[in-house]
């Protein structure tokens, strides 16, 4: 028989020996002993002295049975099992000690042959620690002196402990940090992302690893993160662990590439860039080239659905190489290329695991370079050895990536594939999310167009052109909404809002709150009531929301949404404009004048129970309105009065259209793709003038009725409105016959004649609003207004501080 390593605490070659111990530490953690064939002690150690207290002297030539507290009543060192053929491992026995107290260890026996060819038996068992060698102190001594850098953090994450190694790798002792966050002990990008992985652990009681350089530059650390808990599972401290590697050692290589792969790759939200990117990371340093490989449409890993063993077409999203001019049969970047089955990218598609192929062992690269006209490009670098790697993220396969090493440079290893594993990893999850971010930005932005005005609505009061311009960040798109809505009088509204937030629900609020002022707007409510109304249905809003316990409810629902809302009228020239939170309006004279209008600035919208005030100013035709949102002026390179100035001075600037006047504004205040939603609405104001409005004032009498329709008649003869004037006359009459009597005086009628519409409008000081209703057949009445809405294109009421106007509008075509 083979004969079994000697025991730690024994000398070699003796088994008659008294087992005394070569290492006093070692033997006084073990006793051996060693039983005859008959069962009789044949050698005793000096653990077996401490663990039973016999002297060797006592026990040397007894039988092994006198050892035990309860001979033949279970498990044992007996006759019995002393005949046994193999030994026995891990037996809970009862022995005596020699002062007659039982001692339950775990004995572990096992049979060997001497030197003269007998067979003996070898028990092993543990002796108890001691207090000077407790579990403690070999912690202790564990902790102060291992090669690696070890600090503890309590909940806080403060130190609370360091050992030698961090001492050193911080160049401060243990007294000098404690108390200290790692952020104060070393500031830096690295340490920051370490700390946030620090939080992490303590967070989810996960371990955490991360690469960080300390100090010097010779040197790069690998990090590892543990979270110390109780015996309840609870996180009580977290455990930092650092590793050093000499730069440039393949370790330390390893520790700069994934340190920059964790900084460099995806760093945009732009799919190729994020594939260049790790082209940009592996080339030249860890690969001669790399090349990623995109699907059109991601698969899903379920081995239940993977797709058949064949050809797969790919889109070459990225390529870096050395030299830099890639052989002609490699794809180019956006071209599409296609890899027959048998080939390794269409093997790691179906597989779904990275491989590595050195071409001077394996002749699958070799077959498919010969199988394939595509792959020439292996033999024009002279490429020693490949790696196919799947881009994997969140469930999908999103492509492979390539990566080669030429001659005469050393081929890949195992840890190589390792390492692109890691690097392809980070590479997939900024494609993934790449990928989702424009799935929804585009589907954001489908919405947004959707609930924007397509085309401006035709009217005569103002020249109108406006720019909208989608936040370009990781954010998404926002609320940034305006419109333009004619209404009655010849008087049009101009809105613009910004709602709080971004993505699909922020989009989902705006077209909410806009069809919202369309309707107030419809109504003919004053300004600041308008607003009144909007900041009621923003809390409304906020309050259904809210019931779901979403944490963005609040902001989805509208809360903090900023408004201007401004109507002018072209008869009078004159705007009344109210805000709420928003940026004031800047106006222009056609003088050359450039202002803000001191529009009183209300609180934003949602806040509830504050009061809206206006302003009202006159407007010499051709002054131009600029509305706008506040990403305009938030432009990273200069502050909010360069960006004032800049405005003003191209609002000023004589321009031949408004798009132009547009242009120039977004031009000279935006250098970069904005990082806000920017809407922009400018107006030029057109009058109309006392040739096309002409107003009477009616008393309250029925037979006035007549006089009203006269004054129609010739005033639609002198605009030559001949063919309008029976409509208009009827029109007329049921609304003056209205007003006298259901209204209170006085009582005016107006005429306005603004391009290809003929405006009829009867004001009077009484509150009533009138009805539409369905005359009976005998009812003398109540057939007025049904008539005047058959007659018109449209009509309607408006509410005024004292009386209301009923107004008809008529199309002259």
């Amino acid at each position: 028989m083979e004969r079994l390593p000697t025991p730690p605490g024994e000398r070699p070659d003796r088994p008659d020996a008294s087992f005394e111990p070569t290492d006093t530490t070692m033997a006084a953690s073990t006793a051996t002993a060693t039983i005859g064939p008959q069962g009789i002690v044949t050698g005793w150690s000096e653990g077996a002295r401490r663990l039973l207290g016999h002297a060797p002297s006592e026990i040397l030539g007894q039988p092994a049975t006198t050892l035990l507290a309860n001979a033949g009543t279970g498990p044992g060192v007996d006759e019995t099992a002393l005949d046994a053929s193999a030994g026995r491992e891990g037996d809970t026995v009862a022995l005596r000690h020699r002062d007659g107290h039982s001692v339950e260890v775990v004995v572990h026996l096992q049979c060997r042959t001497t030197d003269d060819g007998s067979t003996e038996w070898l028990a092993v068992a543990a002796v108890p620690e001691t207090p000077s060698t407790g579990s403690g102190q070999l912690a202790e001594w564990t902790f102060g002196q291992s090669p690696c850098a070890l600090a503890i953090f309590d909940t806080d994450l403060r130190l609370v402990r360091a050992n030698s190694g961090m001492e050193q790798a911080l160049s401060r002792t243990e007294a000098e940090m404690r108390g200290l966050r790692l952020t104060d002990l070393a500031p830096g990008p690295d340490t920051a992302e370490t700390d946030e992985k620090l939080r992490l652990a303590l967070r989810t009681g996960e371990p955490q690893h991360a690469q960080a350089r300390v100090h010097d530059t010779e040197h790069d650390w690998s990090v590892s993160i543990t979270p110390l808990k109780n015996a309840d599972g609870q996180v009580r401290a977290v455990c930092l662990t650092a590793h050093r590697h000499p730069a440039g050692t393949p370790a330390g290589l390893r520790v700069r590439l994934l340190d920059e792969a964790r900084t460099h790759i995806g760093t945009t939200l732009d799919l190729g860039r994020t594939a260049q990117e790790l082209g940009d990371v592996s080339v030249p340093r860890f690969a001669d080239f790399t090349a990623v490989d995109l699907l059109d449409s991601p698969r899903h890993t379920d081995a239940s659905t993977a797709p058949p063993l064949g050809p797969v077409v790919l889109r070459r999203a990225a390529l870096r190489s050395v030299p830099e001019d890639a052989p002609e049969s490699m794809a180019e970047v956006g071209r599409t290329t296609t890899y027959p089955a048998p080939s390794p990218p269409a093997e790691c598609l179906v597989s779904g695991r990275s491989a590595l192929y050195l071409l001077s062992a394996d002749s699958t690269v070799a077959r498919w370079a010969d199988r394939d006209p595509r792959a020439a490009w292996l033999r024009a670098y002279g490429t020693n050895s490949l790696m196919v790697v799947p881009l994997v993220a969140d469930g999908c396969t999103l492509g492979v990536a390539l990566f080669g090493r030429n001659r005469p440079r050393e081929p890949f290893g195992a840890e190589d594939l390792h390492l692109a594993e890691e690097l392809t990893a980070q590479t997939a999850a900024g494609i993934h999310n790449a990928r989702k971010y424009t799935r929804a930005r585009t589907t954001t932005m489908a919405l947004q167009r959707s609930l924007l005005p397509q085309t401006l609505p035709e009217q005569a009061a103002l020249e109108i052109a406006s720019r909208y311009l989608p936040a370009t960040t990781k954010a998404g798109v926002g609320g940034d909404w305006f419109d333009v809505i004619p209404l009655s009088g010849a008087r049009v509204a101009l809105v613009v809002g910004d709602v709080v937030g971004h993505g699909m629900r922020a989009s989902a609020t705006m077209g909410r709150l806009r069809t919202a002022v369309r309707t107030l707007a419809d109504v003919d409510l004053p300004t600041d009531e308008l607003l009144t109304h909007l900041d009621d249905l923003v809390l409304h809003l906020s309050a259904e929301e809210g019931a779901d316990d979403d944490p963005d409810a609040e902001t989805a629902g509208g809360i903090g949404t900023t408004c201007l809302y401004a109507v002018y009228d072209p008869v009078s020239r004159r705007c009344i404009l109210a805000r709420a939170g928003h940026p004031p309006p800047a106006v222009v004279t056609p003088d050359g004048d450039v202002r803000f209008l001191d529009v009183p600035a209300g609180p934003p919208l949602g806040l509830g129970g504050l009061p809206f005030e206006t302003m009202e100013t006159e407007l010499p035709e051709g002054s131009i309105l600029a509305l706008y949102t506040d990403g305009l002026l938030e432009a990273r390179d200069h502050d909010i009065d360069e960006a004032l100035d800049k405005m003003f001075a191209e609002l000023a600037r004589p321009a031949a259209s408004l798009d132009t006047v547009c242009d120039r504004v977004l031009s000279a205040l935006l250098t970069h793709r904005p990082d806000d939603d920017i809407a922009l609405l400018v107006a030029r104001t057109r009058a109309l003038h006392a040739d096309r409005v002409a107003s009477w004032d009616l008393a309250s009498d029925p037979q006035v009725v007549a006089q009203a329709r006269k004054y129609v008649d010739e005033q639609l003869s002198a605009w030559e409105l001949d063919d309008a004037a029976f409509f208009t006359e009827l029109v007329v009459s049921e609304l003056v016959t209205n007003a006298i009597r259901y209204g209170r005086p006085p009582i005016q009628l107006r005429l306005i004649h603004q391009d290809n519409t003929l405006i009829s409008e009867v004001f009077d000081s009484g509150g009533t609003t009138p009805h539409m209703r369905r005359a009976r057949t005998f009812d003398e009445g109540g057939r007025g207004l049904l008539l005047v809405a058959q007659l018109a294109q449209r009509w309607g009421t408006r509410h005024d501080r004292i009386g209301k106007c009923v107004w008809a509008e008529q199309s002259l075509t």
